[in-house]
């Protein structure tokens, strides 16, 4: 059984670990170095619980944590103004190519109703597949997903690749 779960303010250390875990292994796209303290240092992490429009997720199955999403509405490309953006999403190696990020995507997107874009780097293949599986399949192929989009690039200058679609009806 896989569950969406809001992250209180008193798991926020927790959510930290499990972004530092998340880091590392995205570092492999985006070539981020850690900072002098050995760790990445997720700096947006403190405006989950002071900024309204920021919803952070623990996805547990079978009630042990397996991973994370957060949710907000500052938009990867402006000119196209969302709702959500799904800024980050995580599925712990242990839980993958068992449903539960699928059943973990399709629960968020039915919470959060409203026009929704978000991004993923091209190099990560893993992610590719299966975003283009998740979203095509939860939108019944009712989106629009931007290759190289050219005003959205990771630290490494990585053009992102950028999914558009909206779920409000």
């Amino acid at each position: 059984m896989t569950e969406l779960v809001p992250v209180l303010l008193e798991q926020k250390e927790v959510l930290r670990n499990l972004l530092e875990k998340y880091l590392c292994e995205f570092a492999q796209y985006s070539r981020q170095d850690v900072e002098e303290d050995g760790l990445y240092h997720y700096r947006w992490l403190d405006c989950y619980w002071t900024d309204p429009n920021r919803f952070p997720y623990f996805i547990k199955a079978d009630g042990k944590l397996a991973g994370f999403a957060m949710v907000n509405d500052y938009p990867e490309i402006p000119e196209h103004r969302p709702d959500f953006c799904l800024a980050e999403f995580f599925v712990m190696p242990r839980y993958r190519r068992m449903g539960i990020g699928k059943e973990a995507a399709f629960q968020l997107f039915g919470r959060h109703r409203g026009r929704w874009q978000f991004q993923r780097h091209p190099r990560n293949l893993p992610s590719v597949h299966f975003w283009n599986r998740v979203v095509d399949e939860y939108t019944h192929g009712r989106y629009e997903l931007i290759e190289g989009y050219p005003s959205a690039s990771y630290e490494d200058g990585t053009p992102a690749d950028v999914f558009f679609f909206d779920n409000s009806l």
